[in-house]
């Protein structure tokens, strides 16, 4: 596709790029060319100098080459007087399907016209990223775009003419920039077929081109924006090589130094602390069976306590408490003596 574009040449090289000698014949219609604004950064909506064939009374065939200035974005002369004209819905046309959708197929016969430029912008997708390419001639030569052109009247009843310029499959040598490119028309020949030659003639131009004068190079993303205009559009720019597993890194963050420790002690914790929990799970169930088991023991125990002093308190008789009770004898100091502790045997 081509969606912008450089051009700032003057009208008069407009249409000797075209083989159109304005000395000869050649004449300007349609709006004053003062229009025109030169461009580092053209964009659809823009007026351009476009070379058409007009129909005149002063030609036998009633039509003559002319200059004249048109806008960039095909508006249909069917579309309603009171519709706002939308540039960019139309600014680029098939070639394979011109002859298939009305807006284009009525104007094949006698609507063909040039466009020239300096040069075109193309993007390269890169991930997320697009950068820009400018597209030239080597030796500086304007390109010459095939483009059909159409007039359309608007409610103050102005007339409108809008062009649309023709795309084709891309050239063996670009097709990796883009799938598609503007049917360029590389030599005089096919200028004169493209703008003279029949409806069937001009089938055979609509071609990608494949010389080998068609250059490019990288140049600022900064252009995306139409604000920048000058001649910073077009000087090359150095284009940094992708990086070497640069998919990984996309996915995952360069490790510090020392990450790659602090991720295996990480991990190790993790492990250990599955660990600890599994122990702790295992005292806590352990000191549960003990606290459940605890209680039924000191049953036992006194239970067992109790049975001895049963067995035991039924031997004790009468003698023997009387015994018990005696009074016990001192040493005359008021002191119990030893032997007063003991019974007689």
């Amino acid at each position: 596709m081509c969606g912008r574009g450089r051009c700032t040449l003057r009208p008069d090289d407009v249409a000797n790029a075209c083989g159109v000698d304005l000395a000869e014949g050649g004449g300007s219609d349609g709006p004053d060319l003062a229009t025109f604004r030169p461009s580092y950064n053209l964009s659809p909506g823009a007026y351009l100098p476009v070379v058409a064939r007009r129909t005149t009374k002063d030609e036998d065939d009633g039509t003559m080459p002319v200059l004249t200035c048109m806008r960039w974005g095909l508006v249909p002369s069917f579309t309603s007087k009171n519709d706002k004209p939308d540039y960019f819905r139309m600014f680029n046309a098939r070639s394979e399907s011109i002859r298939e959708k009305p807006s284009f197929r009525r104007l094949v016969p006698k609507n063909r016209c040039l466009v020239a430029m300096e040069g075109f912008y193309e993007w390269k997708k890169d991930g997320s990223k697009k950068q820009p390419y400018y597209i030239y001639f080597k030796d500086g030569r304007p390109l010459v775009f095939a483009a059909l052109y159409d007039c359309w009247h608007n409610a103050e009843g102005e007339s409108i003419y809008t062009f649309t310029i023709l795309t084709t499959s891309s050239s063996s040598k670009l097709q990796w920039l883009h799938d598609r490119m503007p049917v360029i028309l590389g030599d005089k020949s096919s200028i004169n077929t493209w703008l003279n030659g029949s409806a069937s003639e001009s089938d055979s131009v609509a071609i990608p081109y494949e010389g080998p004068d068609l250059v490019w190079h990288p140049v600022t993303p900064a252009m995306g924006k139409t604000s920048l205009d000058g001649p910073e559009c077009v000087k090359e720019v150095q284009v940094k090589p992708p990086e070497k597993g640069s998919i990984i890194k996309f996915f995952k963050k360069p490790l510090a130094p020392g990450d790659a420790f602090k991720d295996v002690k990480k991990e190790e914790d993790e492990s250990s602390e599955g660990i600890i929990h599994v122990d702790l799970l295992d005292k806590v169930q352990k000191s549960k069976t003990q606290i459940r088991i605890k209680p039924k023991e000191e049953e036992e125990q006194i239970t067992k306590k109790r049975g001895v002093e049963k067995s035991i308190s039924p031997a004790l008789d009468g003698k023997d408490l009387k015994k018990q009770r005696r009074t016990v004898k001192d040493d005359g100091g008021g002191r119990a003596t030893l032997l007063s502790y003991f019974g007689k045997s």
